[in-house]
């Protein structure tokens, strides 16, 4: 790890030596710094009640919003919070969101990018948004239908503008895996499978003897005596690089405006064995245009195109490494300990292999087809390709011919997805060696085919997507008088996608009607709603209506506080309202009735058998053509505020019911009604808690400050359940929607809980199996002499109620810093798989080091080694396998110096800055070595880059 920490050292001093060497030369030079690019802008929060906000489908001023919405810019932070993962920017940023897509804990919400429903925020970089809203109550959600159950996340890209404008932004770094999987090398692995199987009763592996087991510890040749860790310095690199490139134009031409952006990103791999693993490429360029057609119409159109591959070799070797044993075989042989003298055979045999820069692939008979080593190096390659082209036009009607205030719009779009992987599959041989007392390998043996390349390219999983969208929408918005204005809306959408091969398509059709009417700029009232269809349900029981209803209060325009000289702006809102979904239908067709035969039959017609025989006809689940939606009943209530100009509050309480959902439900019915029941509504939950935000911006001088921070609370409760338990603790009826149930451990077994012949004393429950010392005891609840399922209690959640985060700002002369801080609080998670509970023979990790003995009994904090499976110590859930997941993130820092404004006009620029980043930098938990820990496909990683972004 020396390397590493040179690595990074000599990153960041670089960094801030140009820095400083900069700032050293602009005070030389008394060069001045470039007021156009200070970040902290005090107007800004005065502005934001005016400001609109785009909610997909129309626009609306941000005071006259009455549902629960949050919304940011990232042209108000990108310069000093450059991360181009629009994930990452919406991560602890924005008020009632838990992560980047779950609002409110209700699960992952539909993403909206330019009014169409579906499409990913992961084929966006941050320099083509334009604005990211949040919507969140039932109000704010209605016109989006069965779609909208989850909240909804609308992203606006950016448009064209009468100015030309050209912006580049460039960053490049390295990223070092959090984490590593620590597993136990030849020699311990030998040593504690021999102590497992000693306390199963067993002699030692034959192979495990103590002379081969000194052979492996003392490295004298770890060809012959491999300690094989896929993980190391041999297979893997400390870090791996990454870059990215964006560019973007923007200008007009005549009535035609238009928004280019183009963009590069390269992330590269720690697999580190042959040219194979290149990493992951993509490219991206976007072209958004708008022209007027006539005096009366103007439209749009937007294409993207993206390309992305990802060249691999045929094994992924971290993957790979949770499961390959140290002990297992030499995945590579040295040519240089080859003995060929006096054996023309073995000559032949070395002539005709494949070599491997010095060396041959190894191998093992009883092993002959898992070889990840000869599959990385020898077996081939593969490319991930992924290609996605969205195009869309809107066309925009302005009807004031007919009556003022009239308005219409049509959106069509259309998106394919193709994804699909190349590989070449070479055959290559794999030999297992014969040692002679020199060690030196005086025979080879081919467990496998010979080497041959392929020589045909495959083409596998090939997937092709086609998303067909479509709205239309007619608007009438005016003002009345001077103390009435109304805002009307009417809509019709439809969102088809087909995946070939696929017989069903996936359908939504619904209509929309949005009502909102102000008096004297301060009271807003509206109604929302939506007619949803779903071709999943029955014909006639297809369509629902779901209402909603707002009010908003702006406070501050009452003759008392609109001239109130520290509150500037404060306005109440309350919603409620339902949200029809079929999202939790799970199929179609699942109100039929379905009937089979199963092969029995039945003979009638002759008493003595011999007559005619027909098959049996059963049913497997019953005709429900009362199917129905599920249902989300909504409440919100909540306030927005500007205090001193410089203060920005924002709260919600909340409430939604989710009830109706669809299962086969089995205790309205008698037992022997068996495949007659039909599916129904039935379980229901209900989620519930509050969020808060605040905003502090200020300037004091040449010094400024902007420190937001916000907090979320969601519990959730399961109210109705289709459970019979025999036991009432037992229910999930009551219990938060993501309880962790398992057993209560109470330690381990000890010598004293055992009888001389080996067996339980008195009193003490029986568990699952033949028990010993260091076995895992647990509680028996409902104390019935035995310790089984029927013991299972609620021991955690998996998800964490609490959620904070909070970004800081701090601006001073030419210089930025920014950090982003998240926490979430009262999570739990389970250690789970074969690194923390490895089975049988499967390969030790570190964590077995704490494993029970007689001598470690008062200290152990693993139980004790079985070579054997063991469900009771290892198969089941328990607190002892409960951990608090509980942390604070430090989730990005970065530093930004602006270059002087004498240099940038020098250089016909607008504006220059540079600066240094990091994220995921520094967690704080009680487990960080578990949460920070992937034992899969590749290790979390942090970054440290350094980049520049140019302004023309």
């Amino acid at each position: 790890m020396t390397h590493f920490n040179k690595y990074r050292k000599s990153l960041f001093f670089g960094c801030f030596s140009v820095m400083f060497s900069i700032t050293l030369a602009a005070q030389d030079n008394d060069l001045t710094t470039n007021t156009d690019s200070i970040v902290i802008n005090t107007n800004k929060l005065v502005s934001k009640i005016k400001e609109d906000v785009n909610l997909g489908f129309q626009n609306r001023e941000n005071r006259d919003v009455v549902g629960a919405v949050s919304s940011i810019e990232p042209g108000d932070f990108l310069k000093n919070d450059n991360t181009q993962w629009v994930r990452d920017a919406l991560s602890g940023r924005m008020t009632g969101l838990k992560g980047s897509d779950n609002i409110r804990g209700l699960g992952t919400a539909l993403i909206v990018v330019d009014g169409i429903p579906g499409r990913s925020i992961d084929l966006l970089n941050m320099e083509e948004i334009q604005e990211i809203t949040i919507l969140k109550d039932a109000s704010a959600v209605a016109l989006y239908g069965a779609m909208g159950r989850n909240g909804v996340i609308v992203v606006t890209t950016k448009r064209g503008t009468e100015k030309q404008e050209f912006n580049v932004s460039v960053s490049s770094g390295i990223k070092f895996p959090t984490s590593i999987p620590n597993y136990l090398g030849t020699a311990e692995y030998m040593t504690l499978f021999n102590e497992a199987r000693a306390n199963d009763g067993l002699a030692p592996n034959p192979g495990f003897t103590d002379e081969v087991i000194a052979n492996h510890a003392s490295g004298i040749n770890p060809y012959r005596y491999p300690n094989v860790d896929l993980y190391s310095s041999d297979y893997m690199k400390d870090y791996a690089s990454f870059s990215n490139v964006v560019a973007d134009f923007s200008g007009a031409v005549n009535d035609t405006k238009y928004y280019i952006n183009v963009g590069f990103k390269s992330d590269q791999t720690i697999q580190n064995v042959t040219d194979n693993d290149r990493g992951a490429n993509r490219f991206n360029v976007r072209g958004n245009i708008d022209f007027r057609v006539n005096d009366w119409i103007k439209s749009s159109f937007d294409m993207i195109a993206i390309l992305e591959q990802n060249k691999t070799s045929l094994t992924n070797l971290y993957d790979a490494g949770n499961s390959f044993r140290p002990d297992l075989y030499s995945p590579l042989l040295p040519i240089s300990a080859i003995d060929v003298t006096g054996n023309p055979e073995l000559a032949g045999v070395l002539q005709a292999a494949k070599k491997f820069n010095g060396f041959l692939i190894g191998g093992n008979q009883n092993f002959k087809d898992n070889v990840p080593l000869g599959d990385a190096y020898a077996g081939g390659s593969r490319t991930n390709v992924t290609r996605i082209s969205q195009v869309s036009n809107a066309i925009d009607f302005d009807l004031s011919a007919i009556t003022e205030g009239l308005s219409a719009k049509t959106y069509l779009s259309f998106d394919f997805y193709n994804l699909y992987n190349t590989s070449n599959v070479n055959q290559f041989a794999a030999y297992e060696p014969t040692w002679n007392d020199e060690g030196k390998i005086i025979g080879l043996v081919n467990v496998r085919e010979n080497d041959r390349a392929g020589l045909t390219e495959n083409i596998n999983s090939n997937v092709f997507t086609i998303r067909y969208g479509f709205y239309g929408m007619i608007n009438y918005e005016k003002q009345l008088g001077e103390n009435h204005a109304i805002n009307a809306s009417l809509m019709a959408l439809g969102n088809s996608t087909h995946v070939i091969d696929e017989e069903q398509s996936s359908k939504n059709n619904h209509l929309g009607m949005s009502v909102n009417y102000t008096y004297k700029n301060k009271l807003m009232f509206d109604f929302n709603s939506s007619y949803v269809h779903s071709i999943k349900l029955a014909e006639g029981n297809r369509g629902k209506f779901a209402p909603t209803l707002g009010f908003g209060y702006v406070l501050t325009e009452e003759p008392s506080l609109k001239n109130s000289s520290w509150l500037n702006y404060l306005k109440l809102r309350s919603s409620m309202g339902v949200v029809y979904s079929d999202f939790g239908i799970d199929g179609y067709f699942l109100y039929d009735a379905i009937y089979q035969q199963d092969g029995g039959s039945y003979n009638w017609g002759d008493a003595s058998g011999s007559g005619f025989n027909n098959q049996y006809t059963s049913i497997s689940r019953g005709q429900n053509d009362n199917l129905g939606m599920e249902k989300r009943m909504d409440y919100n209530l909540g306030f927005e505020a500007l205090i001193a100009k410089k203060i920005w509050l924002e709260a919600n309480v909340f409430r939604s019911d989710l009830s109706d959902q669809v299962i086969n439900a089995t205790t309205p019915y008698p037992e022997y009604y068996g495949g007659f029941r039909p599916y129904s509504n039935f379980n229901a939950d209900k989620y519930s808690g509050f969020e808060f935000g605040a905003n502090y911006l200020d300037r004091f001088g040449k010094f400024g400050m902007n420190i937001g921070a916000r907090v979320l609370y969601t519990n959730s409760v399961r109210r109705v359940v289709d459970e019979v338990y025999a036991d009432e603790y037992q229910n999930r009826e009551g219990k938060p929607v993501n309880a962790i149930f398992g057993l209560k451990s109470l330690g381990f077994f000890g010598e004293d809980d055992f009888n001389t012949d080996g067996s339980l004393k008195a009193g003490i429950p029986s568990q699952f199996g033949a028990l010993q010392p260091g076995d895992l005891r647990y509680s028996d609840i409902n104390n019935d002499g035995k310790v089984n399922d029927q013991d299972q209690i609620s021991i955690g959640r998996w998800d964490s109620p609490w959620t904070f985060s909070s970004d800081i700002t701090l601006d001073y002369g030419a210089f930025t810093f920014f950090a982003l801080l998240t926490a979430e609080v009262g999570g739990d998670g389970i250690t789970d798989g074969n690194y923390y509970r490895p089975q049988g023979d499967q390969k030790y990790s570190e964590v077995v080091r704490g494993r029970w003995t007689p001598e470690t009994a008062n200290t152990a904090t693993f139980p004790r080694l079985s070579s054997l499976p063991n469900t009771n110590n290892l198969g089941v859930n328990s607190t002892f396998w409960l951990y608090d997941n509980s942390n604070v993130r430090l989730q990005r820092v970065q530093l930004t110096y602006d270059l002087p404004s004498n240099w940038v006009e020098k250089l016909k620029m607008e504006d220059f800055s540079i600066y240094a980043s990091g994220s995921n930098l520094l967690e704080i938990s009680k487990n960080k070595d578990i949460r920070e820990l992937q034992l899969t496909n590749s290790p979390m990683f942090r970054y440290y880059s350094l980049g520049l972004r140019i302004k023309f």
